[in-house]
């Protein structure tokens, strides 16, 4: 049979593509399969955070800042490791974006504070010399649309099975159960905020926007 393969290239080459193939799917595609399942310690967004995020979109920041770290050493030398499939498993829709008019953003809940953040939102050029970044200065005024967010959450649980409420997941149940844990989240926020008037707003119950946006960008890690 071998030596009829040798006589005849073509379907010697076919043979030898098909055995490649096979080896290759045998070798790549657990793996593959395996990196697009949810990284340990991956966690699906809290109320307070899809609310941020939701901001996040509206307001268009994925136009100008990507969040997809490429495994190239200038780009983790400057905003760290490289973005794995599997920290992408409950974005939707992913906000990888396509343009760096400001810094990719994957990582900046490592490099940023809260602090830092609430100064850079009211005025980017203030803090970043020469930043052509609008200011924000609305969503202090503003409140977060946490209902809106808890119809997100509700939705991608029962279509997706995203596994809120499950151990070690964030606590979804009812909405004056997550609207409760989003006002103790959003708590820890306003606390190292020095806006009073965002202070205020949240003794009266009242969260604002940028405590969202800025629970968002904190997540990202």
């Amino acid at each position: 049979m071998f030596h009829w393969l040798e006589k005849n290239p073509f379907f010697f080459a076919v043979g030898v593509f098909l055995v490649m193939a096979y080896a290759g799917i045998v070798t790549i595609l657990p793996d593959f399969l395996e990196s697009a399942r949810p990284l340990k310690g991956t966690k699906p967004y809290t109320m307070l955070q899809l609310a941020g995020r939701q901001i996040y979109i509206n307001n268009s920041c994925n136009a100008c800042h990507s969040q997809l770290i490429r495994p190239f050493k200038s780009e983790t030398d400057r905003y760290g490791k490289y973005s794995l499939s599997g920290e992408y498993a409950y974005d939707r829709p992913f906000l990888w974006g396509s343009r760096r008019t400001g810094p990719d953003l994957h990582r900046v809940g490592n490099y940023r504070t809260t602090d830092w953040h609430e100064n850079h939102m009211l005025s980017p050029s203030d803090v970043v010399p020469g930043s052509i970044m609008p200011k924000y200065g609305f969503m202090f005024k503003k409140s977060a649309d946490l209902e809106t967010a808890y119809a997100e959450a509700y939705t991608v649980k029962k279509v997706f099975d995203v596994p809120y409420d499950q151990p070690g997941m964030p606590k979804l149940g009812t909405y004056d159960e997550a609207k409760k844990a989003a006002y103790k989240e959003a708590g820890e926020i306003v606390k190292d905020m020095k806006n009073q008037s965002v202070k205020d707003a949240y003794k009266k119950g009242d969260i604002k926007e940028i405590v969202a946006l800025i629970a968002y960008m904190n997540s990202l890690k």
